[in-house]
């Protein structure tokens, strides 16, 4: 059975920059990925200092991560995007960029930006969690 999903925005809530209020699974497999953050494969971080540099690698290992489970970022029904600044302009810019990445439809789902302080590797500016209802 395929999962069924559905967005909403409820006409009582505010109008939203691309993401849905609610996102409802009917049915079926539910993939967790863990945090994805900027490192290459080998492990090292990729673009220190470099936010759109990270906001790249982070949307391309978050593409293979979602391909390894047999989904797109059309299935993502969640998402929590974590920017370490406190500034708004950057974290609109990290939004923007996200959304107009090759996972770009993973945000129009229930979505979470937020600025913190600091992530786990030194250097790190961006880490994206994602959920995904896995296509039968």
């Amino acid at each position: 059975m395929a999962s069924e999903i559905t967005r909403i925005n409820p006409d009582e809530l505010h109008p939203t920059p691309g993401y849905h209020h609610i996102t409802v699974v009917e049915a079926g497999r539910t993939a967790f990925l863990a945090g994805q953050c900027p490192l290459d494969r080998s492990g090292a971080l990729v673009g220190p200092g470099d936010l759109d540099a990270q906001i790249d690698q982070v949307a391309a290992n978050a593409l293979a991560a979602l391909s390894a489970v047999g989904a797109r970022p059309d299935h993502v029904v969640r998402s929590v995007i974590y920017v370490v600044s406190a500034e708004v302009p950057a974290l609109g810019a990290a939004w923007r960029r996200l959304t107009e990445s090759a996972i770009g439809p993973a945000f129009t789902t229930a979505s979470t930006l937020l600025g913190v302080t600091r992530l786990g590797f030194t250097g790190q500016l961006i880490e994206v969690d994602l959920t995904a209802a896995l296509p039968a």
